[in-house]
């Protein structure tokens, strides 16, 4: 179950991250990220409220507020990579990310199968080969080092969720939300600017928020039925989404190593979730 969670959790995040993306082309980064966290959060308020999940006990509270503070710093990093640099590029090596959840899930004690080990090793080498052909072309440098940073950011956000989600998964991720709200609420009226969205492309941003907060959820219950090190990999075939769709949409082509990265990648996801 846990494994299904964090697979259906990555699918729906990619798909958010294309959107926003594509918004990030018109929008400043910042202000999709921000208006797409203002419908997330709602819909996660209201979540909360309705399940009752605001009972739970506070142990989770100083993780949600880290959770927030580092995940809105790897989003917005992310955004302005995607917005600037090939979707099918900057994706694949933001999700580099997972080898610190996964560090830090063996550090603790956990002991994947020998056949997912297989899988974990083949889905981080899927990533890097998916990632790899745009590394040394200087035109990208920028958009990879931001990519690079957001990783980092990334990976320790999967932590602090983690950490956070072991009392109260919902709660992590809505408290989180608001963290985030509040920091962006700050930055827009100290610029005097909500980031001119609107109409139809409001309603698309809002469902990157929506949609993106669902697959939070989702991916923090996964964390509680399972180790980290296999939920964080599991959780990282996000990109894939990503790139298909920048394939099929935006008519981005992958290079053939990067094809042999994404079934490499699939391969080991296959592993990871069979054991």
């Amino acid at each position: 179950m846990g494994a299904m969670l964090a697979i259906a959790a990555s699918l729906i995040w990619g798909t958010a991250d294309f959107l926003g993306g594509v918004m990030s082309r018109k929008y400043r980064p910042i202000a999709v990220y921000g208006w797409a966290q203002v419908f997330g959060c709602a819909a996660l308020v209201a979540y909360s409220l309705s399940i009752g999940a605001w009972r739970a006990d506070l142990d989770y509270l100083p993780w949600a507020i880290g959770t927030g503070i580092v995940g809105l710093v790897a989003m917005v990093l992310f955004y302005t990579a995607l917005s600037t640099g090939p979707m099918g590029i900057v994706s694949p090596l933001v999700a580099v990310s997972v080898v610190i959840p996964l560090a830090y899930g063996l550090i603790q004690g956990e002991s994947p199968a020998p056949m997912q080990v297989l899988g974990i090793v083949l889905a981080i080498v899927g990533i890097l080969l998916a990632s790899g052909p745009e590394l040394g072309d200087a035109r990208s440098a920028r958009p990879m080092m931001l990519a690079a940073l957001s990783a980092f950011a990334f990976g320790a956000f999967v932590i602090f969720l983690d950490l956070g989600s072991q009392t109260s998964p919902v709660m992590t991720v809505t408290v989180s939300r608001v963290v985030v709200v509040v920091i962006m609420l700050v930055v827009a009226l100290a610029a005097r600017s909500t980031g001119g969205i609107r109409g139809r492309d409001l309603g698309i941003v809002g469902a990157v928020g929506v949609l993106e907060a669902a697959s939070n959820v989702m991916f923090a219950v996964a964390i509680t039925l399972g180790m980290l090190a296999t939920t964080s990999v599991l959780g990282s075939l996000y990109p894939v989404a990503t790139a298909i769709l920048a394939a099929v949409f935006l008519r981005e082509r992958l290079r053939p190593v990067q094809y042999v990265g994404v079934v490499a990648a699939l391969a080991g996801v296959a592993l990871i979730a069979g054991f």
